[in-house]
């Protein structure tokens, strides 16, 4: 029997179903950001992530989508697939902004996300373009 996900894990499913949905429907009010949340019946602490998650992304979206877009190779940006984009919005969201998870476990994130979300194609091709991504990032310094 599979280990039911952890908090954060929830946290980011919640986040990526959100971003699909406003992928393709667009500007969401309040009442829609309500009904979403009703019917996920997410605890508060996974909601309470998500929702940070979501602010973030939609904060920093040109900057996210313009750094998946600089390391496609032979695919455009709005060629992406919503499951796919969404998944590696959330990933270079934390990538770049979340610095208290380490980058292997963003990435292993994402492709566990892609296994659930994705077809059998898109937890490669995550892994493929959040490699790198990585590889453009400055090296991790600890204070100490």
């Amino acid at each position: 029997m599979a280990k039911p996900p952890g908090k954060r894990r929830e946290g980011r499913q919640s986040a990526m179903q959100y971003l699909f949905a406003n992928d393709l429907h667009g500007e969401v009010s309040d009442t829609e950001r309500n009904a979403f949340w009703d019917l996920h019946m997410a605890k508060n602490d996974v909601r309470e992530y998500a929702e940070r998650l979501i602010k973030g992304i939609l904060t920093f979206r040109e900057e996210i989508d313009a750094r998946i877009a600089s390391v496609l190779q032979n695919f455009s940006f709005e060629r992406l697939g919503t499951v796919d984009r969404n998944i590696l919005r959330l990933a270079v969201y934390e990538l770049l902004h979340e610095q208290d998870v380490p980058r292997p476990v963003v990435i292993n994130e994402a492709i566990e996300i892609a296994k659930v979300f994705g077809d059998t194609q898109t937890r490669v091709f995550v892994n493929g373009v959040l490699d790198r991504i990585a590889k453009t990032l400055p090296p991790v310094t600890t204070a100490g």
